[in-house]
């Protein structure tokens, strides 16, 4: 299953690219996420971020789908 992933603030700079193509072989946001941060080297632990599935915030229950585009949110700063 193919899925597109795009990384924003902190995770951008960590994963070094703002966007990726990725096949995946289970359905899974919670291994994505362990999977990428280990790829990556990601310092957040999962529980520190959002989800969102094709720009909608979900939950890291909701079963992934072919074509969906996945963002980890990062919290942020900013005044």
């Amino acid at each position: 299953m193919k899925i597109r992933m795009r990384y924003f603030a902190s995770l951008r700079d960590a994963a070094g690219t703002e966007v990726e193509e990725l096949e995946l072989t289970h359905a899974d946001a919670v291994q994505l996420y362990a999977e990428t941060a280990q790829r990556h080297a990601l310092k957040l632990p999962r529980e520190r971020l959002r989800l969102a599935v094709n720009g909608e915030l979900v939950s890291w229950q909701q079963p992934l789908q072919p074509g969906d585009e996945v963002v980890f949110l990062p919290p942020v700063s900013g005044g």
